[in-house]
C-alpha cells in the first residue's frame, strides 16, 4: 500500500508538501498540488483516516441531525430529498455523512454538544428544528459549525439555508386573487415554525396588496399534517361558508383540505379551489392535481452542504442562502364564479 512517502518520492517533493496537498492547506500552489494528487491516483494511495483524524483533530465528517422524525413524514419526502442534496455534495467535497435524529424529549437527555461529541462529527446540519427546542440555543452557544434548514440565525460558526417562504405564499395568494376570489381562507402549519411566520406574512401581504381585509378567523393551524388539516379546513369552511379559496402552507394539508371540501358536497375547483406549498411527488398525482408553489429540497440539502463545509475550511463568507420559488398551476385552483 503507497504511503505519502511514496507520493513524495515520485512527485520530488517533501512529505510536508504532500501532506499539506492533500488536506486542502492553500499555501500549496495549484501547480503542485494537481501533480500530488495525480500521483496519488497512480499509485491507488488511499489515506489512513483515522490516522488523519487524530493528527489534524478533523474526522471530514458531517452529521444532518433531524428532529421529530416521524413515519408519516416520508409522504412529503422533505426530508429524503433534503439528505440527498446533502449526501452528493459532501460526496463531491470528500466529507462523510452520517444521520442522527432526535426529538424533544431526547433533547432533555443529551445536550447537543455531547450528541456531535458522540458522532465525532465536524459540524451539523438541522433539519426540522422547532423554534422552541431546547437544542436551537446551544446550537447558538456551541463552537461547533453548523447550518439551520429554515431557522435564520447567522454568526461565526451559524448559517442557514431556507427558501423564500413569504414570496412563495404571496405568489399563490395573488394566483387565487387573479382568479377573482377576494374570500380566501389558510390552513397555516404551527407556531413553532419559522416558515409558517413566513408564508402567514406573505398571505397577509398578498390581501393588504389586493386591498382584501385581513380576518383572523380564515386563518387556522393545521400542524403540516394531512389528517389535522382535513379537520381544521371542514371547521373553517363550516365556520365561514362565503370562502371560496384556501391557500395551505404545505401539500400534505392542502390534500388534507381536497378530502375536507369532498366529504362536505363541495368540488374542487368549482366550488373550492385550493393551493399548497412545497410542490411534493403526490401534488402531479392527487385528484385533482395540485396547484403548489415549489420549493427545491434537494438543493436546499446541497447548498446547505456547501455552506457548512465552506465555514469548516475557513471560507464562508455569507452564512445565509436563501432559495427561490415557483408557481405551479395544475387543476385544484380555478376561476372564481360567485362573484
Amino acid at each position: 500500500m503507497a504511503t505519502i512517502k511514496d507520493i513524495a518520492k515520485h512527485a520530488g517533493v517533501s512529505v510536508t508538501t504532500v501532506s499539506r496537498a492533500l488536506n486542502g492547506y492553500s499555501d500549496v500552489n495549484e501547480k503542485t498540488r494537481d501533480k500530488i494528487k495525480a500521483v496519488a491516483k497512480e499509485l491507488n494511495y488511499s489515506p489512513n483516516l483515522l490516522a488523519r483524524s487524530l493528527v489534524m483533530k478533523k474526522t471530514k465528517t458531517i452529521g444532518l441531525l433531524v428532529s421529530g422524525m416521524q413515519i408519516e413524514g416520508s409522504k412529503d419526502n422533505f426530508t429524503y430529498e433534503v439528505l440527498c442534496g446533502i449526501n452528493d455534495c459532501a460526496g463531491k467535497r470528500g466529507y462523510d455523512l452520517i444521520l442522527f435524529s432526535t426529538n424533544t424529549e431526547l433533547q432533555q437527555e443529551k445536550t447537543y454538544n455531547q450528541l456531535c461529541q458522540e458522532r465525532k462529527v465536524d459540524g451539523v446540519i438541522l433539519q426540522g428544528i422547532k423554534t422552541d427546542d431546547p437544542y436551537l440555543r446551544e446550537v447558538v452557544e456551541s463552537d461547533i459549525p453548523c447550518v439551520l434548514v429554515d431557522i435564520p440565525i447567522e454568526s461565526d460558526s451559524v448559517g442557514y439555508v431556507t427558501t423564500d417562504n413569504k414570496e412563495g405564499a404571496k405568489k399563490a395568494v395573488e394566483h387565487l386573487i387573479g382568479l377573482g376570489h377576494r374570500q380566501i381562507g389558510m390552513i397555516n402549519g404551527h407556531k413553532q415554525a419559522f416558515v409558517s411566520r413566513e408564508r402567514l406574512e406573505g398571505y397577509r401581504l398578498a390581501l393588504e396588496e389586493a386591498k382584501l381585509d385581513f380576518k383572523e378567523e380564515n386563518v387556522v393551524d393545521g400542524a403540516f399534517s394531512e389528517s389535522e388539516a382535513q379537520v381544521q379546513a371542514a371547521e373553517l369552511l363550516k365556520k365561514n361558508p362565503k370562502i371560496t379559496a384556501i391557500f395551505c402552507a404545505s401539500d400534505l394539508m392542502a390534500l388534507g383540505t381536497i378530502k375536507a371540501a369532498a366529504g362536505m358536497g363541495k368540488q374542487v375547483p368549482q366550488a373550492l379551489s385550493v393551493a399548497g406549498f412545497d410542490d411534493i411527488i403526490l401534488a402531479s398525482y392527487s385528484s385533482p392535481t395540485l396547484t403548489t408553489i415549489a420549493q427545491d429540497r434537494y438543493q436546499i440539502g446541497y447548498e446547505s452542504a456547501i455552506l457548512l463545509i465552506q465555514i469548516l475550511e475557513g471560507k464562508a463568507g455569507s452564512r445565509k442562502k436563501v432559495l427561490n420559488t415557483n408557481l405551479i398551476q395544475r387543476e385544484s385552483t380555478a376561476k372564481n364564479h360567485e362573484e
